[in-house]
């Protein structure tokens, strides 16, 4: 994997899933625990030269009019009232502030899939990027989605398994034993520096 065309997304690294008082928290937060998700996300940032990093935060509106017939999670977060644009659950995480100048933000995402609304594979393919490597939350949804749609649009895809937190940590260690594979690799962030080219 050459680092030069190898870019790191991270998705879902907002307030309402991993702060302590997230209004979602509850929904990752034995397997982000368990996995030291946030700790190796930074340490990825830190040790990991890749091309570029993006995160794509999801952020809608006080009446969440982008969703017109909500279902399974995105109806939750309807029902709960996560995510909101203004809120500070909607903000990134604090711990990714110092890292602000390395990681690109995309916004426009309000859906499973970081590329829908987004020009995510716009700055990608801008970029000559081959391959992507993601990051984040939540492992069965928006990590499984965007992974299974860049690998239809012709992107090697890498899931770092440290570094994305599932619902509970059944679904973890099943996506990445399982479902990943399917389409892509799967190792951990101290894997992927190991395995760049220069």
């Amino acid at each position: 994997m050459n680092k030069n065309s190898t870019a790191g997304i991270l998705i879902g690294y907002q307030n309402d899933y991993f702060a302590s008082d997230g209004i979602l928290t509850g929904v990752i937060e034995e397997s982000s625990k368990n996995n030291h998700v946030v700790e190796n996300t930074l340490d990825l940032l830190r040790t990991v030269d890749l091309s570029m990093f993006i995160t794509t935060p999801i952020i809608f509106s006080d009446d969440y009019s982008e969703l017109a017939d909500p279902v399974g999670i995105l109806k939750t977060i309807t029902e709960v009232g996560a995510f909101k644009k203004g809120t500070t659950g909607s903000e990134t995480i604090p711990e990714l502030e110092e890292f602000k100048d390395k990681i690109t933000e995309i916004p426009g995402k309000q859906g499973l899939n970081a590329f829908v609304n987004t020009d995510l594979e716009t700055t990608l393919r801008e970029n000559n990027i081959e391959h992507v490597v993601l990051a984040g939350a939540v492992a069965s949804i928006c990590i499984d989605s965007t992974g299974r749609a860049a690998f239809e649009m012709g992107f090697g895809v890498t899931v770092l398994s440290d570094c994305i937190s599932g619902r509970t940590i059944f679904e973890h260690e099943f996506y990445c034993e399982s479902v990943y594979p399917l389409y892509g690799g799967v190792m951990t962030h101290a894997e992927l520096r190991d395995a760049l080219e220069p």
